[in-house]
């Protein structure tokens, strides 16, 4: 599986399944979710409010992951996954590593060949971005899905392009 690191807007990449870096509730909000619930339209909530009135109905729990449609997006799928918070108290990287892993098993379930991913947890939640990126390319790195042949990681500006290409030069 190739990874690719791009600057860009998570809503525009033409791939088969973009990750939501959703909150709990699966009902949009703000950042990456709510871009995502902006610009593919009124069919992804409508599938998300399904989800929460029969598996999830106490919210999908952090790093997991599950699809709804794109609606508008140029996608086929959006898997949503949920981020943990970041905590300088508690290590909770597993979770995040959990985020990417899953949305990977769910993507490759899926059929989709390409995936963009967002840098989960690294804006409202307070994922310090060198850490978050280190954490996306090891889970990204390891892996060997099945039908998954690129995993795109789509950063929101220069400068986080910039640490994510440092932090992959090692």
């Amino acid at each position: 599986m190739e990874i690719t690191l791009v600057e860009g807007d998570i809503t525009t990449q033409r791939v088969d399944a973009i990750v939501n870096a959703a909150n709990s509730s699966l009902l949009g909000g703000g950042g990456v979710d709510g871009a995502i619930h902006r610009r593919g339209g009124p069919a992804i909530l409508e599938e998300c409010r399904a989800l929460r009135a029969s598996r999830y109905g106490k919210g999908l729990p952090t790093g997991q992951a599950v699809a709804t449609t794109a609606g508008k997006l140029p996608a086929r799928w959006v898997i949503h996954t949920v981020g943990p918070v970041w905590s300088a108290t508690e290590d909770r990287s597993a979770l995040l590593r959990d985020c990417y892993a899953n949305s990977l098993r769910v993507a490759d379930e899926l059929g989709a060949a390409t995936v963009a991913f967002p840098l989960v947890s690294a804006g409202i939640y307070g994922w310090p971005v060198e850490d978050a990126v280190r954490q996306a390319l090891g889970v990204l790195g390891a892996a060997t899905p099945a039908r998954v042949t690129e995993a795109r990681l789509v950063l929101f500006g220069a400068e986080t392009l910039r640490v994510a290409e440092r932090v992959r030069a090692g």
